[in-house]
């Protein structure tokens, strides 16, 4: 039941909301006001209050609910992070009560990075204030797009359209050189409690809705189960014989079975089981917003900072990345300074390389040639980790793109990371194969349907060895052995691709060329692989470092190596060795080949008839 008495109707899951404002714009009356109106107070709350006041002969003000520590009523202002909840008809709110105190920005940030949706207050008697900007940057950096403004006490200024309206415009005018859009401004009286829980005529010229049908209107964000599976890990528990790797889904889902990889550790392996507490029957499958523990099929090193994913959704691996930040050290953010970065689960020495502008955060003046920043502006600059950290682009994954910036134990800074560099030539083709992969457009037609119609998966067969071993000859034999029974088969030679590769590339460029052909090959094959082929081609014109590259295209589909030598000991491993002898009598070469890719399940017969 709500205070009027209907029931409820309301969703399962609460929206999270920051309440941001100058310190004294009236930010802990509006949170007293909206638990008052929407009877979320605990019962006897509000008499409990009154009846303080009272003892100590000061009028009740809507603030006093929320100052329940003393040092906060001694200075006037809230400094606590908290969470306080109320509800309306449609919903469960949570407010992360972040401080409007400038002394207590960190706070905010901390607060803010959770949320899904923002109030902005601003004080109509005293107008747009530096905080002000400085809070509609922050919300900037922190990707909400949901934000009300709210200007309060509007009584003091006998409710005056002509001082709403010239605060809305200059605050629309600021937030639109950010690239920020309020979905609303509401002139409210907290204290009076205009305008809050629902419109008065107070302001008949207002048209728009209240503080709370406002929120209402807010969507709630939906978990990002769609995206690339991302899984920071916190522990490794050992229970019984198994290794349980616990963490929080935070974006995609995971099923048993899934081949994970772990960044930037690079130990990959597969997912046994999906542990989960309190529950009757292990799930199979999680998705985000879930915290759980799964185990792996073989037992490989992960510690804290790894973060899981799938081979072919993996994220960033990098050293060094351009980021957007808010500094609120004590001291200045300098270059030759050690700070930790902290990004997920990971903790990293990180530091200043490059400066590339430093802001007014309140006057969005930029500090031409300024290599420091001071505290409370902004930098867009290039940061340098001492280790190889893993995240994505902030614009892709907001959770794996955001961080915190640590100095002496002390939070000083928080941003997101927009843009980053290569490290070295794996970075920039893994850069590649994830741009690929992001905007690929998929067919309808799933690969597990494609491999039962095919009666067999798609596969990638590079026949390596010395010149002169019989490679070319095998390749071609077993692309007509797998042809002419019935299996989708294609001979993929690194010359055909190659064909003009020259006329791209500058004639200074000796390693071009190399590269060029080396990337269109693995190119090509992703998309006979994307189409179900089994593909087949040999190593003649590959080196070590190409043959990684070649596999790192490919994924995550798999490569079967077959090795032609007759060394007792090769220098590598193979899916199937053969001898030079063997190798000759192709057709038993073939064959012995199609029983190894049988043995795997990669052809697994035709499941169809005509």
């Amino acid at each position: 039941m709500n205070d009027n008495g209907s029931v409820a109707n309301l969703s399962g899951r609460q929206m999270r909301l920051v309440i941001v404002g100058h310190v004294d714009h009236g930010k802990s009356t509006l949170v007293g006001r909206l638990l008052s109106d929407t009877g979320s107070l605990p019962e006897g709350k509000l008499d409990f209050i009154k009846d303080i006041c009272e003892r100590q002969g000061k009028a009740f003000e809507f603030a006093f609910l929320l100052d329940a520590l003393e040092e906060e009523q001694d200075q006037g202002i809230t400094i606590d992070t908290s969470q306080i909840f109320f509800k309306t008809l449609k919903r469960h709110y949570v407010i992360i009560d972040a401080p409007g105190h400038k002394e207590f920005l960190k706070n905010m940030v901390t607060g803010a990075a959770n949320a899904e949706s923002a109030l902005l207050l601003i004080d109509a008697y005293e107008g747009v204030q530096e905080q002000s900007r400085r809070h509609g940057y922050i919300l900037k950096l922190l990707g909400l797009t949901q934000v009300a403004v709210v200007v309060n006490k509007m009584d003091l200024v006998d409710y005056d359209p002509e001082v709403f309206f010239k605060i809305k415009s200059e605050y629309t005018d600021f937030l639109k050189s950010i690239g920020v859009e309020a979905r609303e401004f509401i002139p409210v009286s907290a204290k009076k409690g205009v305008n809050i829980a629902k419109r008065e005529n107070e302001m008949p010229w207002y048209k728009g809705p209240s503080v709370l049908e406002m929120l209402d209107q807010f969507e709630e964000s939906v978990p990002p189960s769609h995206l690339p599976f991302r899984f920071p890990v916190q522990d490794v528990y050992k229970f019984d014989e198994r290794r349980i790797i616990a963490g929080r889904v935070e974006a995609g889902r995971l099923k048993v079975g899934d081949r994970l990889i772990f960044s930037p550790s690079n130990k990959k392996s597969v997912v046994k089981s999906i542990e989960a507490w309190s529950v009757a029957e292990q799930p199979t499958e999680a998705k985000s917003a879930e915290s759980i523990g799964f185990t792996l099929q073989e037992q490989i090193f992960v510690e804290r900072g790894d973060i899981a994913s799938r081979v072919d959704e993996m994220p960033i691996v990098s050293t060094t990345f351009d980021v957007n930040l808010f500094w609120m050290g004590k001291r200045h953010l300098e270059k030759g300074r050690s700070y930790t970065l902290k990004l997920t689960t990971q903790e990293v020495p990180c530091e200043v390389i490059e400066f590339k502008k430093v802001i007014d955060a309140s006057t969005l003046e930029t500090l031409s040639n300024q290599d420091f920043v001071a505290k409370n502006d902004v930098a867009e600059l290039t940061l340098k980790t001492r280790k190889p950290v893993a995240f994505d682009l902030f614009g892709v994954s907001a959770t794996t793109g955001r961080f915190v910036m640590v100095d002496d134990y002390d939070v000083c800074g928080g941003g997101i990371i927009t843009t980053y560099t290569p490290s070295n030539k794996e970075d920039k083709l893994r850069d590649e194969v994830r741009y690929r992969n992001f905007n690929w457009v998929k067919s309808n037609i799933e690969s597990d349907e494609r491999a039962y119609r095919n009666g067999h998966r798609a596969a990638f067969i590079l026949i390596s060895g010395d010149s002169g071993v019989g490679k070319a000859d095998l390749a071609r034999h077993l692309e007509e052995k797998l042809f002419k029974l019935n299996f989708q088969s294609y001979l993929l030679d690194r010359r055909n691709v190659g064909l003009g590769v020259a006329a791209d590339i500058a004639p200074e460029d000796s390693k071009g060329t190399a590269g060029e052909t080396v990337r269109r090959f693995g190119e090509v094959s992703k998309l006979f692989l994307d189409a179900g082929h089994v593909v087949i081609s040999t190593s003649n014109a590959f080196n070590q470092d190409q043959d990684a590259d070649i596999r790192l295209l490919a994924e995550p589909h798999p490569v079967v190596d077959i090795l032609i030598t007759d060394e007792a000991h090769p220098n590598r491993e193979a899916a199937v060795v053969l001898t030079l002898k063997e190798a000759k009598n192709q057709a038993e070469a073939a064959q012995k080949v199609y029983h190894y890719l049988k043995d795997q399940k990669i052809l697994t017969g035709h499941n169809y008839s005509i």
